[in-house]
């Protein structure tokens, strides 16, 4: 009897060290299993590196030996551009008004200019160069004409396309605005005051700008500024590094005269790229939404949380059902990065997420309780 209960004892014992083996065996394997949001992260980043390996890099500063090469290269793809809106008929001196004479409607005239972004025929401009016109006319660099039409217009970056029916037109080669350093050198191309492929210098002297809001219209704004001089004629003109490449859109400058006074201010490539593939591909811009309220971190809160820096932006609430919602984002976090580029302030977060569009996934990087933590959102 005693054999057989020390037999059974046995037995057990056996039994239980083989259950807890298994059940450390497979405790152990999902822990080191990466999840599925870990797995899609690292699918989306795979993805961004490779985007950004194909991408044009701008010649290293060092081999930089005139701005000749960059100004010829780029001035051939800058356009200007004439808009005129029809005016109402209306008495033009005071004799027309006394003795009835016929009215003649009066026309205004605008002027700005574009850059051609493909050989057949698609031009970026601002939307402010364009907007109200009843006709658009552009000439080339070699003086030729055409007759534009209006594909599409978004004033919240204030940009439009315009096409014109012409074949093998030179375009502008387009850079990568994200790899702009502040102290680069810029070109800035238009027709100020109707001087028409002027070209002036100068360096970018911050990136992520952007103006107060006075009267709430959705806007998007975070501007490449420099002191390249910029005035009444360039909007719409084209801001490139010294290797020719496009890098913004010259779109406005800060002045109490209304000419240039030190400080220019353009859209970024990355964004006209998408804005214009959304006009072509579909015929309007399709925006993703994150579904964040935020605020920007101060030096305060940062210490309070044991941010390592100043930077980011705090969420102060999700909206339900949203994309940031569904992702698990909750009020308090601290959104540092998008896809790998960090965020500084709003601007920039506005900046990335106007690259994105709707049904595409990002990866998320936020700062909650003392550690980051990649989060994947499908927007």
């Amino acid at each position: 009897m005693k054999h057989k209960f020390l037999y059974l004892l046995l037995c057990v014992l056996l039994s239980a060290c083989a259950a807890y083996f298994v059940a450390s065996y497979t405790i152990n394997r999902r822990l080191a299993a990466p999840s599925d949001d870990e797995a899609a992260a690292a699918a989306i980043k795979e993805g961004i590196a490779r985007e950004n390996a194909s991408r044009p890099r701008t010649v290293p500063a060092s081999e930089v030996t005139s701005f000749s090469d960059a100004a010829e290269l780029a001035a051939r793809t800058v356009v200007y551009v004439k808009v005129v809106k029809k005016g109402t008929a209306r008495p033009t001196t005071m004799l027309d008004l006394l003795f009835g004479f016929p009215a003649q409607p009066q026309d205004q005239v605008g002027l700005g200019s574009g850059v051609i972004i493909r050989p057949d025929g698609y031009i970026v401009t601002n939307n402010h160069v364009i907007n109200g016109a009843d006709q658009v006319e552009v000439t080339l660099f070699d003086n030729r004409v055409f007759p534009a039409t209006v594909v599409g217009a978004d004033p919240a970056t204030d940009l439009a396309l315009l096409k014109v029916q012409a074949e093998d037109l030179p375009a502008v080669e387009m850079g990568d605005s994200d790899d702009l350093r502040v102290g680069d050198w810029v070109l800035a191309i238009g027709s100020p005051y109707d001087l028409r492929s002027t070209i002036t210098a100068g360096i970018v002297s911050a990136k992520g700008r952007s103006f107060p809001n006075y009267d709430g219209q959705y806007r998007v704004e975070s501007f490449i500024q420099t002191d390249a001089a910029v005035n009444p004629g360039n909007s719409g003109g084209a801001l490139v590094n010294t290797s020719g490449q496009l890098v913004g859109i010259n779109t406005s400058i800060v002045s109490l005269t209304g000419s240039y006074a030190g400080y220019s201010f353009a859209v970024p490539v990355n964004i006209v790229r998408k804005i214009s593939d959304d006009f072509i591909q579909y015929g309007e811009v399709r925006r993703a939404v994150l579904g964040i309220s935020m605020s920007e971190i101060s030096a305060a809160r940062a210490s309070q949380i044991g941010l390592p820096s100043v930077s980011g932006v705090y969420v102060e609430s999700v909206a339900n059902g949203s994309a940031a919602f569904n992702a698990g984002v909750i009020p308090g976090d601290i959104l540092l990065e998008i896809n790998l580029v960090p965020i500084r302030d709003a601007a920039t977060l506005q900046e990335q997420m106007s690259k994105l569009r709707p049904g595409e996934k990002a990866v998320l990087t936020v700062w909650r309780e003392g550690a980051r933590k990649e989060i994947v959102a499908s927007l």
